[in-house]
């Protein structure tokens, strides 16, 4: 004959639900807790990459400006030069950053 296992009590049920649902709780922030410290390396990694590449861009249009200064001061001086390079720099910046706020005003839903 085949034995039934005994039936447990509901209190005996109850505790082994409670019991899984505290190993399940503990596996899934184990999970959110490895998953969220992935991301955070990966952020790191893209953060230091990224300020890298502006730095690097950075001295690239240093040099670049210096060469422009270079080229033009065997044709105007190096004092004319300087502020026309400057000026045309300044001119840049200044578009490119009123183009940035007009899209700031833009996303706050500001009209012009």
């Amino acid at each position: 004959m085949i034995q039934q296992p005994e039936d447990e009590g509901i209190g005996e049920l109850l505790g082994r639900l409670v019991e899984d649902g505290k190993g399940y709780a503990q596996a899934e922030i184990g999970y959110y807790r490895t998953l969220a410290r992935s991301k955070l390396r990966d952020a790191t990694a893209m953060l230091w990459m990224g300020a890298t590449a502006l730095v690097l861009a950075f001295v690239a249009l240093v040099a670049l400006a210096v060469g422009l200064v270079l080229t033009l001061s065997s044709l105007v001086g190096p004092g004319w030069a300087t502020l026309i390079v400057f000026t045309g720099i300044t001119a840049i910046a200044a578009i490119l950053g009123w183009l940035a706020w007009t899209h700031v005003k833009r996303m706050m839903g500001q009209k012009s």
